[in-house]
């Protein structure tokens, strides 16, 4: 694609990483193939070709983000399906960072819209705030209702409370027996409230493995929920912490990996290098980081697992979110996993299109994120699970959301049907399926 930016916009490392990548598209139309919202509308403008080159005018011209560009690009998933499909390498995650920056430093959104974005960039990403935004989610939900559309969806999301248990207490956690490795676990968040479960089962499974898990008192948020909202500043401040500290820990401790179990965190980690390559300070330690972030079923199939304990007669709907197969890369480990645990996996239709969590995108864009739901939840049903895994929290909740269409089977993370079959407690959410494990 031909470009036409300016030496002095060229001087801005932003623009340059820009014009780069819009160069290397050759407009040829095969990632609108694979792009839920184009799938869905049918508009040009919301598959990724027109995405690009409404953000290819924004920044060429310079000019303040119009209506439409930000209609349009509000509603990209960030589902990243389109890069997996691209036979020229686009980068098209950096470039919709880029263009939703300049959204958000040239357009003024109507005041509720920013309202809502403020409040989901400032309290998603702290645990503490969001703690007290939970209960107070839970005292609302009688009275959700009544309520305007986008303020119900994020009180029954937030007040979804699927199992209870205690959040992961800040330590170093002993591996069982002699010390193979030692990790760093990110707990998440949203993800410690929401199902502290998922942590439980990682640390009792790396533990039993011979890993040794820290979890930092410290431990600030991935930034990807700042970054999706374009709030680069509050993003690269949440990744620089990061870095730093666990750089220090590396130093001192050596450490084997920085384990992430939400998708959407290991696939921002991952990209930390790029983030802070400007950064004199701390840029080779981004690199470090971002090449020691794992998935958890990376890591497990790295390591390999010890214990095989269930029958196969338990049929496992696997769910892979975007931000691992697409983002991560990350796609066949967990069905290996599963399988060699002695779970009968199954895929669904159309495997690769996103189910419409996307971080915020259920909240900010629930009309397409609940046809997206459905459409996944069909695919599910047809497969007749009685089990559906995924790794990601935010697709988890979305698909186990009551609502008009909701998933009928349980729905657990990956890791706790992993730590189950190697000797974990079962879920609690399966205490309906224990009947048919012989």
């Amino acid at each position: 694609m031909q470009t036409n930016f300016s030496k002095t916009q060229l001087s801005d490392p932003n623009i340059a990483d820009a014009n780069d990548i819009l160069r290397s598209c050759v407009h040829c139309g095969f990632c609108n193939a694979t792009c839920p919202t184009y799938d869905l509308v049918g508009d040009e403008l919301d598959g990724p070709r027109g995405r690009i080159y409404l953000i290819k005018d924004m920044l060429e011209q310079d000019r303040v983000a119009s209506k439409t560009d930000v209609h349009h690009i509000d509603r990209c998933l960030s589902c990243m399906s389109c890069m997996t499909t691209c036979p020229s390498g686009v980068n098209y995650k950096h470039l919709l960072d880029h263009g939703r920056r300049h959204i958000e430093e040239t357009y003024s959104r109507k005041f509720i819209d920013q309202m809502l974005r403020t409040f989901l960039g400032l309290v998603l990403p702290n645990s503490k705030i969001f703690r007290y935004v939970k209960f107070t989610a839970i005292m609302a939900r009688p009275f959700a209702g009544i309520l305007p559309e986008r303020l119900r969806k994020s009180i029954l999301l937030i007040s979804n409370r699927r199992q209870q248990g205690k959040v992961v207490t800040p330590m170093i956690y002993k591996a069982n027996g002699p010390r193979k490795y030692r990790v760093i676990l990110l707990t998440g968040c949203v993800q410690d409230i929401l199902e502290p479960s998922i942590n439980q089962a990682t640390i009792r499974i790396l533990n039993r493995h011979g890993c040794e898990v820290i979890v930092h008192p410290e431990e600030r948020c991935c930034g990807s929920v700042n970054q999706n909202l374009g709030q680069q500043k509050k993003a690269i401040s949440l990744i620089k912490a990061n870095v730093i500290r666990w750089s220090k820990i590396d130093k001192v401790m050596q450490v084997d990996a920085i384990i992430a179990n939400a998708s959407g965190c290991g696939s921002i980690l991952k990209d930390y290098e790029f983030l802070l390559r400007n950064d004199r300070q701390v840029s080779k330690e981004a690199g470090k980081v971002a090449q020691l972030t794992c998935d958890i079923t990376e890591f497990l199939a790295r390591i390999g697992l010890d214990e095989r304990l269930i029958s196969g007669n338990l049929r496992v709907a696997y769910q892979s979110p975007c931000s691992m197969q697409h983002g991560q890369k990350v796609d066949r480990e967990p069905i290996r996993l599963l399988s060699a645990c002695g779970f009968k996996v199954v895929e669904p239709k159309d495997r690769h299109l996103c189910c419409g969590s996307a971080g915020t995108y259920n909240i900010l864009q629930s009309e397409i994120a609940d046809k997206l739901k459905a459409q996944k939840i069909e695919a599910l049903s047809k497969l007749s699970p009685d089990i559906v895994a995924s790794g990601n929290i935010g697709c988890i909740m979305h698909l186990s959301q009551a609502g008009d269409k909701e998933m009928q089977r349980p729905i657990v993370h990956t890791v706790e049907l992993l730590d189950w079959a190697t000797g974990g407690p079962i879920p609690k959410v399966l205490d309906g399926v224990t009947s048919r494990v012989s």
